[in-house]
Protein backbone atom coordinates (compact mmCIF):
# COMPACT_ATOMS: atom_id res chain seq x y z
CA UNK A 1 0.00 0.00 0.00
CA UNK A 2 0.62 3.29 -0.55
CA UNK A 3 1.77 5.98 2.00
CA UNK A 4 0.59 9.01 0.64
CA UNK A 5 -1.98 9.91 -2.15
CA UNK A 6 -2.05 12.81 -4.31
CA UNK A 7 -3.63 14.93 -1.91
CA UNK A 8 -1.26 14.37 0.50
CA UNK A 9 1.62 14.85 -1.60
CA UNK A 10 -0.06 18.44 -2.69
CA UNK A 11 -0.39 19.41 0.99
CA UNK A 12 3.03 18.23 1.85
CA UNK A 13 4.55 20.27 -1.67
CA UNK A 14 2.93 23.47 -0.34
CA UNK A 15 5.20 23.09 2.91
CA UNK A 16 8.07 22.47 0.99
CA UNK A 17 7.51 25.59 -1.40
CA UNK A 18 6.89 27.81 2.26
CA UNK A 19 10.12 26.47 3.64
CA UNK A 20 11.68 27.49 0.45
CA UNK A 21 12.85 31.14 0.18
CA UNK A 22 11.77 32.88 -2.64
CA UNK A 23 10.96 36.24 -4.41
CA UNK A 24 7.36 35.28 -6.16
CA UNK A 25 4.19 36.04 -3.93
CA UNK A 26 2.20 33.09 -2.76
CA UNK A 27 -1.84 34.19 -3.85
CA UNK A 28 -4.27 32.45 -1.52
CA UNK A 29 -6.92 34.54 -3.19
CA UNK A 30 -9.05 32.62 -4.71
CA UNK A 31 -10.55 34.39 -7.93
CA UNK A 32 -13.10 33.37 -10.47
CA UNK A 33 -11.58 32.46 -13.25
CA UNK A 34 -11.47 33.71 -17.04
CA UNK A 35 -14.89 32.19 -19.15
CA UNK A 36 -12.36 32.44 -22.37
CA UNK A 37 -8.92 33.73 -23.30
CA UNK A 38 -10.98 35.48 -26.05
CA UNK A 39 -12.23 39.13 -25.20
CA UNK A 40 -15.84 39.60 -25.08
CA UNK A 41 -16.99 41.73 -27.91
CA UNK A 42 -20.00 40.27 -30.23
CA UNK A 43 -19.17 42.43 -33.15
CA UNK A 44 -16.39 40.62 -33.68
CA UNK A 45 -17.56 36.95 -33.05
CA UNK A 46 -19.08 35.13 -30.62
CA UNK A 47 -16.02 32.66 -29.62
CA UNK A 48 -15.88 34.29 -25.91
CA UNK A 49 -19.47 32.73 -25.90
CA UNK A 50 -19.35 29.64 -27.41
CA UNK A 51 -15.89 29.02 -24.72
CA UNK A 52 -18.42 30.15 -21.82
CA UNK A 53 -21.19 28.20 -22.57
CA UNK A 54 -19.16 25.18 -23.42
CA UNK A 55 -15.98 25.40 -22.24
CA UNK A 56 -13.07 25.71 -24.06
CA UNK A 57 -11.78 21.99 -25.27
CA UNK A 58 -15.93 21.35 -26.38
CA UNK A 59 -15.72 24.11 -28.23
CA UNK A 60 -13.06 23.06 -30.33
CA UNK A 61 -15.20 19.89 -30.57
CA UNK A 62 -17.91 22.27 -32.18
CA UNK A 63 -15.90 23.64 -34.49
CA UNK A 64 -15.45 20.87 -36.43
CA UNK A 65 -19.02 19.86 -36.98
CA UNK A 66 -21.33 21.03 -39.83
CA UNK A 67 -24.39 23.60 -38.67
CA UNK A 68 -26.40 20.87 -38.77
CA UNK A 69 -24.68 18.59 -36.09
CA UNK A 70 -23.70 21.57 -33.96
CA UNK A 71 -27.60 22.73 -33.90
CA UNK A 72 -28.51 19.13 -33.23
CA UNK A 73 -26.01 18.64 -30.39
CA UNK A 74 -27.09 21.85 -28.99
CA UNK A 75 -30.45 20.85 -28.87
CA UNK A 76 -29.41 17.78 -26.64
CA UNK A 77 -27.78 20.12 -24.76
CA UNK A 78 -30.87 22.10 -24.21
CA UNK A 79 -32.61 19.12 -22.67
CA UNK A 80 -30.17 18.81 -20.41
CA UNK A 81 -30.40 22.15 -18.88
CA UNK A 82 -33.48 22.17 -18.66
CA UNK A 83 -33.85 20.27 -15.08
CA UNK A 84 -37.10 20.41 -14.37
CA UNK A 85 -38.45 19.46 -17.90
CA UNK A 86 -40.90 23.18 -18.14
CA UNK A 87 -39.64 23.37 -21.55
CA UNK A 88 -37.98 26.77 -20.58
CA UNK A 89 -34.44 27.84 -19.80
CA UNK A 90 -34.04 29.91 -16.82
CA UNK A 91 -31.62 32.39 -15.45
CA UNK A 92 -30.49 29.75 -12.69
CA UNK A 93 -30.64 26.72 -15.14
CA UNK A 94 -28.59 28.48 -17.82
CA UNK A 95 -25.97 29.60 -14.84
CA UNK A 96 -25.86 25.96 -13.28
CA UNK A 97 -24.96 24.90 -17.01
CA UNK A 98 -22.41 27.46 -17.16
CA UNK A 99 -20.90 26.49 -14.07
CA UNK A 100 -20.54 22.61 -15.14
CA UNK A 101 -19.05 23.27 -18.18
CA UNK A 102 -16.45 25.63 -16.42
CA UNK A 103 -15.73 23.17 -14.08
CA UNK A 104 -15.63 19.78 -16.74
CA UNK A 105 -12.18 19.67 -16.04
CA UNK A 106 -12.43 19.12 -12.18
CA UNK A 107 -15.24 16.16 -13.07
CA UNK A 108 -12.21 14.39 -15.34
CA UNK A 109 -9.41 14.91 -12.55
CA UNK A 110 -11.19 13.44 -10.27
CA UNK A 111 -13.08 10.33 -13.06
CA UNK A 112 -9.30 9.62 -13.38
CA UNK A 113 -8.30 8.77 -9.89
CA UNK A 114 -11.92 7.78 -9.10
CA UNK A 115 -10.38 4.22 -9.46
CA UNK A 116 -8.01 4.41 -6.93
CA UNK A 117 -9.78 4.69 -4.33
CA UNK A 118 -13.04 2.75 -5.15
CA UNK A 119 -11.50 -0.12 -3.65
CA UNK A 120 -14.76 -2.05 -3.95
CA UNK A 121 -16.20 -0.81 -6.97
CA UNK A 122 -19.47 0.32 -6.07
CA UNK A 123 -19.25 3.61 -7.24
CA UNK A 124 -18.65 5.44 -3.64
CA UNK A 125 -15.80 6.13 -2.04
CA UNK A 126 -16.01 5.69 1.68
CA UNK A 127 -13.82 7.46 4.52
CA UNK A 128 -11.81 4.03 4.79
CA UNK A 129 -11.17 3.34 1.40
CA UNK A 130 -10.00 7.00 0.71
CA UNK A 131 -7.80 6.75 4.12
CA UNK A 132 -6.20 3.59 3.58
CA UNK A 133 -5.18 4.12 0.14
CA UNK A 134 -3.85 7.72 0.86
CA UNK A 135 -2.15 6.73 4.12
CA UNK A 136 -2.26 2.48 3.86
CA UNK A 137 -1.60 0.55 7.00
CA UNK A 138 0.82 3.26 8.81
CA UNK A 139 -2.19 4.89 9.26
CA UNK A 140 -3.51 1.52 11.73
CA UNK A 141 -0.40 1.70 13.42
CA UNK A 142 -0.36 5.73 14.02
CA UNK A 143 2.82 6.05 11.58
CA UNK A 144 4.39 3.92 13.90
CA UNK A 145 8.28 5.24 14.10
CA UNK A 146 8.31 7.24 11.04
CA UNK A 147 10.00 10.20 11.51
CA UNK A 148 7.34 13.04 10.51
CA UNK A 149 4.78 10.85 12.16
CA UNK A 150 2.97 14.01 13.71
CA UNK A 151 2.84 16.17 10.53
CA UNK A 152 1.26 12.67 8.96
CA UNK A 153 -1.19 12.51 11.97
CA UNK A 154 -2.33 16.28 11.19
CA UNK A 155 -2.72 15.39 7.72
CA UNK A 156 -4.60 12.70 8.40
CA UNK A 157 -7.19 14.76 10.82
CA UNK A 158 -7.65 17.67 8.51
CA UNK A 159 -8.33 15.00 5.52
CA UNK A 160 -11.13 13.10 8.09
CA UNK A 161 -12.10 16.84 8.88
CA UNK A 162 -12.47 17.83 5.27
CA UNK A 163 -14.19 14.45 4.39
CA UNK A 164 -16.90 14.47 7.06
CA UNK A 165 -17.75 18.44 5.88
CA UNK A 166 -17.43 16.98 1.78
CA UNK A 167 -20.06 14.07 2.90
CA UNK A 168 -23.19 15.81 3.32
CA UNK A 169 -25.58 13.05 4.57
CA UNK A 170 -22.81 12.06 7.46
CA UNK A 171 -22.64 8.12 6.63
CA UNK A 172 -18.88 8.89 5.59
CA UNK A 173 -19.39 7.34 2.15
CA UNK A 174 -19.01 10.36 -0.81
CA UNK A 175 -21.07 10.25 -3.76
CA UNK A 176 -18.67 11.20 -6.92
CA UNK A 177 -20.11 15.29 -6.25
CA UNK A 178 -19.44 15.02 -2.42
CA UNK A 179 -15.81 13.69 -3.21
CA UNK A 180 -15.39 15.80 -5.70
CA UNK A 181 -16.34 18.85 -2.82
CA UNK A 182 -13.60 16.89 -0.80
CA UNK A 183 -10.57 17.52 -3.74
CA UNK A 184 -11.83 20.86 -4.61
CA UNK A 185 -13.06 22.34 -1.38
CA UNK A 186 -12.73 26.12 -3.37
CA UNK A 187 -15.09 24.92 -6.10
CA UNK A 188 -18.24 24.35 -3.61
CA UNK A 189 -20.35 26.88 -1.59
CA UNK A 190 -20.86 24.61 1.37
CA UNK A 191 -17.44 23.95 1.95
CA UNK A 192 -15.69 27.03 1.74
CA UNK A 193 -15.92 27.98 5.42
CA UNK A 194 -13.90 25.32 5.69
CA UNK A 195 -11.23 26.61 2.94
CA UNK A 196 -11.09 29.87 5.24
CA UNK A 197 -10.34 27.59 8.29
CA UNK A 198 -7.95 26.17 6.46
CA UNK A 199 -6.26 28.67 5.28
CA UNK A 200 -5.74 30.20 8.72
CA UNK A 201 -4.13 26.73 10.28
CA UNK A 202 -2.30 26.93 7.71
CA UNK A 203 -0.54 30.80 8.15
CA UNK A 204 -1.54 31.01 12.26
CA UNK A 205 2.15 29.58 13.34
CA UNK A 206 1.81 30.73 16.87
CA UNK A 207 -1.28 29.10 17.28
CA UNK A 208 -3.06 31.79 18.79
CA UNK A 209 -6.61 31.90 15.91
CA UNK A 210 -5.39 34.92 14.21
CA UNK A 211 -3.03 35.70 11.48
CA UNK A 212 -0.62 38.77 12.44
CA UNK A 213 1.35 40.72 10.01
CA UNK A 214 4.67 38.97 11.03
CA UNK A 215 2.45 35.04 10.01
CA UNK A 216 0.78 37.11 6.78
CA UNK A 217 4.06 38.23 5.34
CA UNK A 218 6.02 34.78 6.09
CA UNK A 219 3.56 32.85 4.25
CA UNK A 220 4.41 34.79 1.31
CA UNK A 221 7.74 35.59 1.32
CA UNK A 222 10.77 34.32 3.10
CA UNK A 223 14.30 36.29 2.94
CA UNK A 224 17.66 34.77 2.20
CA UNK A 225 20.99 35.79 3.79
CA UNK A 226 19.85 39.32 5.30
CA UNK A 227 18.70 40.43 1.14
CA UNK A 228 16.66 43.57 0.82
CA UNK A 229 12.74 42.69 0.67
CA UNK A 230 11.14 43.16 -2.44
CA UNK A 231 8.86 46.49 -3.05
CA UNK A 232 5.64 44.04 -3.01
CA UNK A 233 6.40 42.72 0.58
CA UNK A 234 6.47 46.39 2.08
CA UNK A 235 3.35 46.97 -0.40
CA UNK A 236 1.22 44.03 1.21
CA UNK A 237 2.45 44.96 5.05
CA UNK A 238 0.75 48.14 3.95
CA UNK A 239 -2.01 46.81 2.71
CA UNK A 240 -2.56 44.34 6.15
CA UNK A 241 -2.76 47.76 8.17
CA UNK A 242 -5.36 49.34 5.67
CA UNK A 243 -7.03 47.34 4.03
CA UNK A 244 -6.99 43.23 5.36
CA UNK A 245 -7.01 44.09 9.14
CA UNK A 246 -10.54 45.38 8.84
CA UNK A 247 -10.87 46.05 12.97
CA UNK A 248 -7.45 47.39 12.80
CA UNK A 249 -7.01 45.27 16.18
CA UNK A 250 -3.43 44.22 14.55
CA UNK A 251 -4.40 40.65 13.30
CA UNK A 252 -6.93 39.44 10.56
CA UNK A 253 -9.70 36.76 12.52
CA UNK A 254 -11.67 34.07 10.38
CA UNK A 255 -14.00 36.77 9.14
CA UNK A 256 -11.47 38.49 7.77
CA UNK A 257 -9.64 36.05 5.87
CA UNK A 258 -13.03 34.90 4.28
CA UNK A 259 -13.19 38.46 3.22
CA UNK A 260 -9.53 38.59 1.80
CA UNK A 261 -9.47 34.59 0.17
CA UNK A 262 -13.17 34.50 -1.42
CA UNK A 263 -13.83 38.12 -2.71
CA UNK A 264 -17.51 39.06 -3.26
CA UNK A 265 -16.80 40.64 -6.74
CA UNK A 266 -17.67 40.74 -10.67
CA UNK A 267 -18.98 37.55 -11.68
CA UNK A 268 -18.92 35.77 -15.23
CA UNK A 269 -20.97 33.48 -15.16
CA UNK A 270 -23.74 35.46 -13.40
CA UNK A 271 -22.98 38.17 -16.46
CA UNK A 272 -23.17 35.65 -18.94
CA UNK A 273 -26.28 33.81 -18.81
CA UNK A 274 -27.80 37.37 -18.47
CA UNK A 275 -26.29 38.29 -21.22
CA UNK A 276 -27.00 35.21 -23.28
CA UNK A 277 -31.09 35.28 -22.06
CA UNK A 278 -30.91 39.21 -22.95
CA UNK A 279 -29.64 38.21 -26.40
CA UNK A 280 -31.87 35.12 -27.30
CA UNK A 281 -35.03 36.41 -25.64
CA UNK A 282 -37.52 37.09 -28.11
CA UNK A 283 -40.74 37.35 -26.33
CA UNK A 284 -38.57 39.08 -23.30
CA UNK A 285 -40.02 37.28 -21.00
CA UNK A 286 -36.58 36.99 -18.87
CA UNK A 287 -36.41 33.02 -19.62
CA UNK A 288 -35.58 30.97 -23.10
CA UNK A 289 -37.42 28.14 -25.32
CA UNK A 290 -35.31 25.35 -27.23
CA UNK A 291 -36.75 27.19 -30.08
CA UNK A 292 -35.25 30.70 -29.35
CA UNK A 293 -31.73 29.23 -28.29
CA UNK A 294 -31.72 27.15 -31.73
CA UNK A 295 -32.98 30.18 -33.89
CA UNK A 296 -29.74 32.11 -32.03
CA UNK A 297 -27.77 28.58 -31.92
CA UNK A 298 -25.03 30.41 -33.20
CA UNK A 299 -24.16 32.54 -29.87
CA UNK A 300 -23.85 29.36 -28.12
CA UNK A 301 -22.14 26.93 -29.94
CA UNK A 302 -19.71 27.10 -32.91
CA UNK A 303 -19.27 25.03 -36.42
CA UNK A 304 -17.20 25.22 -39.55
CA UNK A 305 -18.99 27.75 -40.92
CA UNK A 306 -18.85 29.85 -37.93
CA UNK A 307 -15.43 29.51 -37.83
CA UNK A 308 -14.44 30.96 -40.49
CA UNK A 309 -16.82 33.57 -40.44
CA UNK A 310 -19.57 32.30 -43.00
CA UNK A 311 -22.26 32.46 -40.62
CA UNK A 312 -21.44 35.58 -37.99
CA UNK A 313 -23.67 38.00 -40.17
CA UNK A 314 -27.24 36.09 -40.41
CA UNK A 315 -27.92 36.78 -36.48
CA UNK A 316 -27.19 40.63 -36.94
CA UNK A 317 -29.20 40.73 -40.09
CA UNK A 318 -31.74 38.80 -38.58
CA UNK A 319 -32.46 41.35 -35.81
Amino acid sequence: MRLLGPLCLLALSASWVFCKPTQEKKDRVHHNKDLSDHTHDDSQDFQYDHEAFLGKEEAKTFDQLTPEESKERLGKIVNKIDKNKDNFITHEELTEWIKHSQKRYIYENVNKHWNDYDRDKDNKISWEEYKNTTYGYYADEEFGDLEDKDMYKRMMKRDERRFKQANRDGDLIATREEFTAFLHPEESDYMRDLVVTETLEDMDKNGDGFVDVDEYIGDMYSAENDEPEPDWVASERQQFLTIRDLNKDGKMDHSEISSWILPTEYDPIDVEAKHLIYESDKDKDDKLTKQEILDNWNMFVGSQATNYGEDLTRRHDEF
